[in-house]
């Protein structure tokens, strides 16, 4: 913690351009602590002998590089010799080319925007909109750690308006899928009273690894390959009952405006008619969900578009616009 508080002074006060850091497991636990601390865009570079597993109790929602040492940390030799070089060389290219970032964020305000691949048209969409209208958006994959990671730039002050079209990682959160958020998902911007424009991208589905890795229990629900990679499972009534209730319960406890985009013609692109995961008792569900839970200080926009209809992701840009506008005139 005290190193913390020194090297956070030194990069507020623009003495030092990167941190650089090296060790095992006990020594990037130590390291990455500090650099989780460091504001985003900030250099960072981990030489680790655990780069090539699981890196993200020490990643975290930061933007640490890590890269792995091969041989331990333990003296010089031919080999770590040409890696450490390397990563000396790394982390001084980035400071070299921080100069300036800072600044970056202040010039737009910025927005954060959640994208999967089957809500991306909308999405994209929607950005163009707000990018014409003199916003600066940042779009996270909505995968657990891209919520969590747009959330944590809440916190720091990076991202000050949100447009959260595409909240699936709730539904792995609700169900035990592989791409689940923090217990904090869709409350931050609440809390903090930002401006945010909520939609309900992907809550038909459930994400898995390669389809022999999903749960024996799950096996003989609808489920969708959508690569060798990934399989989907369809969520269902039930799952969005209560995904509307959890929706409903994070964004009453709002503090700033917010406004629900609903999209009856499907929350996917493989929710719509003939799709794979079409299923209206399923999204009738969800939509019943939040209209009864929704306190009045929520506004609800419906339409029967789907969520990556041109019109629908124009009309969600446009609210986000003015929420954003009455909001900074209050500030």
């Amino acid at each position: 913690s005290g190193a913390t508080v020194v090297v956070k002074r030194l990069v507020d006060g623009g003495d030092v351009h990167g941190i650089f850091g090296m060790g095992g497991s006990g020594g990037s636990t130590l390291v990455s602590g500090v650099m989780r601390e460091l504001p985003v865009g900030f250099p960072k570079l981990l030489v680790s002998t655990v780069a090539s597993g699981d890196t993200r109790p020490y990643v975290g929602t930061s933007d640490i590089a890590m890269m792995s040492s091969i041989v331990d940390i333990a003296g010089i030799n031919a080999l770590s010799e040409r890696i450490l070089g390397n990563a000396a060389g790394a982390i001084g290219g980035m400071a070299t080319a921080y100069s300036g970032f800072a600044s970056a964020l202040d010039r737009k305000p910025v927005i954060g925007a959640t994208m999967f691949g089957v809500t991306t048209q909308g999405v994209t969409v929607a950005r163009e909109r707000l990018e014409a209208l003199g916003y600066e958006v940042l779009v996270f994959h909505a995968t657990g750690i891209g919520g969590d990671t747009m959330e944590s730039l809440m916190r720091g002050g990076a991202i000050t308006g949100v447009l959260d079209i595409t909240t699936t990682e709730l539904a792995d959160t609700l169900v035990g899928g592989t791409l689940s958020s923090g217990p904090e998902r869709l409350e931050i911007a609440g809390r903090l009273g930002l401006p945010q424009v909520v939609s309900l991208g992907a809550l038909d589905m459930v994400n898995f690894g390669p389809i022999d890795t999903v749960p024996e229990r799950f096996r003989e629900r609808k489920l969708f390959r959508h690569n060798a990679s990934i399989t989907l499972m369809r969520t269902t009534p039930e799952e969005n009952t209560e995904l509307g209730r959890m929706i409903a319960r994070k964004l009453n406890a709002a503090t700033g405006p917010v406004t629900l985009f609903i999209p009856r013609g499907g929350v996917s692109m493989i929710d719509i008619e003939g799709q794979a995961f079409h299923d209206p008792t399923a999204d009738a569900a969800l939509f019943a969900a939040l209209r009864e839970h929704l306190a009045p200080h929520v506004t609800i926009r419906e339409d029967d578009a789907d969520i990556n209809d041109p019109a629908f992701a124009t009309a969600m840009a446009d609210e986000l616009h003015r929420l954003y506008t009455e909001w900074r005139a209050t500030r």
